[in-house]
């Protein structure tokens, strides 16, 4: 019997979420896809720099991610910035729904991956904003981490 070979999966995270928000609590989404989406993911062609979700009837929509076209797809390739169903269960979406209409609570999606049985997920958290001086804290941490990291170095 010849076994699979373990693939590497592709992970896209949205760094400068950390950075503009405190995250309160993770929850594991899937996502619904057209066509040559998921190609795309796989491959690594996807931006959520600007991507936000938001309520609209009672289910979770994903808006602004940028899922490059698939290189090799015809002419049913998909829309490149269409919104997007998030998959979660009732308790989890009525949970999110009550936080997010409290005043500054956002739902932001943090990272996209590939499951387990090959279906893409997205990472999505309850953020509330940073204000600038948190956002300059967070700053002289990373700065403090990183001298700290080369004197140790220099150290050894």
């Amino acid at each position: 019997m010849a076994k699979k070979k373990a693939q590497k999966s592709k992970e896209i995270v949205n760094r400068k979420a950390k950075f503009e928000y405190h995250f309160l609590a993770e929850f594991e989404a899937g996502i619904i896809l057209t066509g040559t989406e998921i190609k795309s993911i796989r491959l690594g062609e996807v931006n959520m720099k600007d991507s936000y979700c938001l309520f609209k009837d009672g289910e979770l929509i994903l808006k602004s991610l940028f899922i490059a076209e698939y290189k090799y797809g015809n002419q049913n390739n998909h829309e490149t910035r269409r919104d997007r169903k998030l998959l979660l269960r009732k308790p989890e979406l009525r949970k999110l729904e009550k936080k997010v209409k409290e005043k500054g609570f956002s739902i932001v999606p943090y990272r996209i991956f590939i499951g387990e049985r090959g279906f893409a997920k997205v990472e999505v958290v309850l953020g509330q904003g940073k204000k600038s001086y948190d956002k300059r804290a967070t700053i002289k941490e990373r700065d403090n981490k990183r001298e700290l990291d080369r004197v140790k170095k220099d150290y050894r």
